[in-house]
């Protein structure tokens, strides 16, 4: 049995049940391991979700490195952020589930080596509006809310965003990046 399917089994069974509804013993049945064997692998869930939780956020910060390094106005590449980042949350439904609602289980010891990458991947998002307000296509205020804001808009959509539904994630991206740059009050 390999690492990698142990973490995509523990994310699966941390989505289902959370984090502190779920036990190693359940992470060692979904892929047919004794438990003594899942030891093996890992010292303990606080390793597993750790590991789960900084694997989400690289996959994350890859996509944005991503769009950063083009050469493109800072409107461009919002909503490009927005896309990828929504493409990812919409295609790794266990791994960032467990990113977006089972950090704080994290023990303080296991917290604060996550925290730097969190940090950095917030600090990316911060960067992009603060290029746009520099160069005069924002007009921000006050960048940290505004991130926090956008982000919790598309990190909602872990919680109601179906496949099958009306709207595609790129619709839906596209539809919040006008949103947040335009605002909803339109300039008539």
């Amino acid at each position: 049995m390999s690492r990698e399917a142990i973490l995509e089994s523990a994310a699966q069974v941390f989505r289902q049940k959370g984090f502190h509804g779920a036990s190693m013993a359940d992470i060692a049945d979904a892929v047919q391991l004794k438990k003594a064997s899942l030891y093996h692998h890992f010292s303990s869930k606080q390793d597993i979700l750790l590991e789960l939780l900084n694997r989400a956020l690289e996959m994350v910060t890859e996509g944005m490195l991503q769009v950063m390094a083009k050469d493109a106005p800072a409107d461009e590449k919002l909503r490009l952020a927005m896309c990828s980042y929504l493409k990812t949350l919409s295609e790794q439904g266990d791994l960032v589930s467990v990113m977006l609602l089972e950090h704080r289980s994290l023990d303080p010891e296991y917290r604060s080596r996550h925290i730097p990458h969190r940090d950095r991947f917030e600090k990316m998002w911060r960067d992009l509006i603060q290029q746009g307000v520099d160069a005069g296509i924002f007009v921000c205020d006050n960048i940290p809310l505004t991130v926090r804001g956008l982000m919790g808009v598309m990190n909602w959509t872990i919680t109601w965003y179906r496949p099958d539904g009306k709207l595609s994630i790129d619709e839906i991206s596209d539809d919040f990046a006008s949103m947040f740059m335009n605002g909803l009050k339109g300039n008539r």
